[in-house]
């Protein structure tokens, strides 16, 4: 049984659960996310357990730049997702949509190099395990309308307009 490092974070959007595995955040997102919670983890470790405890030093300094308005925030964070390498490959991707933007599935998949993976590009989305980190708000439907998220629309449409209402945007290389 895998057993994972775990802290709370009260983000302004509700409180955030924090999960680590040696020393390397595996998982962040909202505390009414449970099932989710259970399910990702499941698929990942089989059975995993969670004791309490700072999971990483400095990771609340670092939710406290992002909420602050500070893109950079996350740069350099020693992370560590699981997941396939066409998962890896769609994450990577969303950390390279610049704060506050919107993406679609498809532009998304293009820019990937994988046009017609789309879909593929949805279920990679819905399986990310570091929200906020991860920055999948920033993908929405062909029609531009807010849709699917995890942590649900409002919070949603909350990080997007927290994102666009702070000047300091930067793109991150998707490379790294």
């Amino acid at each position: 049984m895998k057993t994972l490092n775990e802290d709370r974070y009260a983000s302004p959007l509700g409180e955030l659960v924090i999960l680590a595995d040696d020393g390397r955040l595996c998982y962040l997102d909202f505390a009414d996310n449970a099932r989710r919670m259970e399910k990702l983890l499941t698929a990942r470790y089989r059975k995993f357990e969670t004791r309490p405890g700072a999971p990483m030093p400095g990771l609340r300094a670092r939710l406290d730049g992002y909420f602050g308005g500070d893109w950079s925030a996350f740069d350099g964070l020693d992370f560590d997702t699981g997941g396939s390498d066409f998962q890896r490959l769609v994450w990577r991707g969303l950390r390279a949509i610049r704060p506050g933007a919107r993406d679609t599935y498809r532009r998304l998949a293009s820019a990937i190099g994988r046009p017609r993976a789309s879909r593929a590009v949805g279920a990679a989305n819905a399986r990310n395990p570091l929200s906020i980190v991860i920055p999948c708000h920033r993908v929405t439907g062909a029609d531009g309308r807010l849709r699917g998220y995890a942590g649900g629309v409002e919070r949603q449409a909350w990080l997007l307009d927290h994102e666009r209402a702070t000047p300091g945007w930067r793109i991150i290389d998707a490379r790294k």
